[in-house]
């Protein structure tokens, strides 16, 4: 499971390559991407890409471009899964507060029946 630093960094990534294959991209465009709430040195951005590297998401080349740090970004499996997991564990979530919500009528429910049965 990711946090939510790697998400967001993983969901720039993924914009970014906007489905094809790998990318070339500079630490400053990821961080244009990202939401602005969440403001990444560059050693922390390094360390999170690395971080999902070894994950699997994605192969990772540095390299330069006219004195400029860029990112070459290959995208594994896992990262084009990446938003299709995302999706499902949103699903998970919205369908155990339903199965809670569910569960908190009924037993109003059933507390009632019991009260009725009582008089």
């Amino acid at each position: 499971m990711l946090s939510k630093n790697e998400n967001e960094v993983m969901s720039a990534v993924y914009s970014l390559c906007d489905g094809t294959e790998g990318c070339l991209v500079s630490p400053l465009e990821i961080k244009s991407v990202m939401a602005q709430r969440r403001r990444l040195n560059d050693e922390e951005l390094d360390d999170i890409l690395n971080a999902l590297r070894v994950d699997g998401y994605f192969d990772l080349i540095y390299s330069e471009r006219k004195g400029e740090k860029m990112y070459v970004i290959n995208l594994r499996e896992s990262g084009f899964a990446w938003k299709r997991t995302a999706k499902q564990k949103q699903r998970d979530i919205s369908f155990k507060i339903f199965l809670a919500f569910v569960g908190a009528l009924s037993t109003f429910i059933f507390g009632l029946i019991l009260k009725g049965l009582s008089f």
